[in-house]
């Protein structure tokens, strides 16, 4: 009975790959030595040109970039009212057992105020108090300079450390899924799961400060919801479903012929490939019509011939083979990702045709949205009919 207590106490097992650690540990190294050398640099030997809660400020800043209370506002507003609140705590009542008590509680409420709530900041307030002579001679100056100094420096490290390495900082409130077509009406995927107005009262609900942004909490229910989805009707890959026939270019083919090649097979876009068939680019119509001039719809044949017929000099100004107006670096997808991982890309984020690579990083084929409606169609007709499996979908 008291060992399964005392397991119940316990914290859950990280999720967090052992890289993510050593990058988060290695990151507070070099964050808190480029902040420890400048800030001794600027403010000298004898002066006070490190503060603690910089060290707790860290941890949140490598570990947790996407958290709202390691932004930048949160970091240095939090730690420099923090600290201005513990000092006008010593000159109302002194450095003593008052000062330390109401310090952090008042700092906090101002955190609140401010919106720039960061727990190292309740350290910041009672370092004020109970740091002695020193720290109190210094009055204001020593929030609105060491702790200023060296929120600004740690910050300026972490946005150059976390972006290096891959992970976004400062991470920004935005919309998880923004409508490609600017207009008021939410994303496909949303439309028929939760929807934002319900994520927002049940915060209300809870009526507690979390550690994650709203957007990546909405993101991670979203993938969730993927998730279910597979699990309930079974994996169909792009390998299952994609076109391997495919029409393609190369970056030298004539604009006149990958137009001629797309009008024949009656398809709306061609990826371009090198000559080891790696995705390089894709082309789409919306690309000639772009390039070509076409928004005005007087004359768009003219037009259109104009842009597709060669110069017949060396150096032109107009576009001249499909490598030049292609889209560089496109989206793709493995042979092996599931098509539910394709939905939000095609429904909102407005993608049409996405490339397929094998396990070799070589075109393998295309992936459409018809062929993911087609597949999700039929599988569900499957799982009605009593045939849910992925296998069954394929002899289908």
């Amino acid at each position: 009975m008291l060992k399964s207590v005392l397991l119940s106490l316990l914290p859950a097992r990280s999720n967090t790959s052992q890289r993510q650690r050593l990058r988060a540990s290695f990151g507070a190294l070099l964050g808190l030595l480029i902040t420890s050398f400048v800030a001794h640099f600027l403010l000298g030997e004898n002066a006070m040109w490190m503060v603690a809660p910089i060290g707790a400020s860290s941890v949140l800043l490598f570990c947790l970039p996407a958290s709202p209370m390691a932004q930048p506002w949160a970091v240095i507003g939090g730690n420099v009212v923090s600290g201005l609140m513990g000092v006008v705590c010593v000159q109302f009542f002194g450095p003593g057992p008052t000062a330390a008590a109401l310090a952090t509680p008042l700092a906090i409420a101002a955190m609140f105020a401010l919106r720039c709530l960061h727990p190292p900041g309740g350290a910041t307030a009672l370092m004020m108090v109970i740091g002695g002579p020193a720290v109190h001679a210094m009055g204001y100056r020593l929030p609105l300079g060491p702790v200023l100094l060296d929120c600004v420096l740690i910050v300026l490290a972490a946005i150059a450390y976390n972006n290096l390495t891959g992970r976004r900082y400062p991470h920004s409130q935005q919309l998880a899924h923004p409508n490609p077509h600017a207009t008021k009406d939410e994303v496909p995927t949303v439309r028929f799961g939760f929807q934002p107005e319900d994520l927002d009262a049940v915060l209300r609900q809870y009526n507690q400060e979390l550690d994650i942004s709203r957007d990546d909490l909405e993101e991670l229910f979203l993938k969730t919801e993927m998730r279910a989805y597979q699990r309930r009707f079974g994996i169909i890959t792009c390998g299952d479903i994609m076109s391997k026939d495919v029409v393609t270019a190369e970056f030298a083919t004539p604009l006149a012929d990958a137009w001629r090649e797309m009008r024949q097979h009656r398809i709306a876009a061609v990826p371009v490939l090198n000559r080891v068939r790696r995705v390089i680019g894709i082309v789409t119509t919306s690309d000639f019509m772009k390039h070509g001039g076409l928004d005005d719809y007087h004359g768009m044949r003219r037009q259109l011939l104009d842009f597709l017929r060669p110069s017949g000099t060396t150096h032109s100004e107009k576009p001249e083979v499909v490598g030049q107006i292609m889209v560089r670096h496109p989206r793709t997808a493995s042979i092996d990702t599931p098509i539910t991982e394709l939905v939000p890309l095609m429904a909102d984020s407005g993608f049409h045709h996405i490339p397929v690579l094998d396990h070799e990083e070589r075109f393998a084929g295309i992936v459409t949205q018809s062929d993911v409606v087609a597949a999700l169609y039929a599988k569900n007709a499957l799982s009605a009919s009593g045939s849910p499996t992925p296998s069954s979908y394929q002899a289908a």
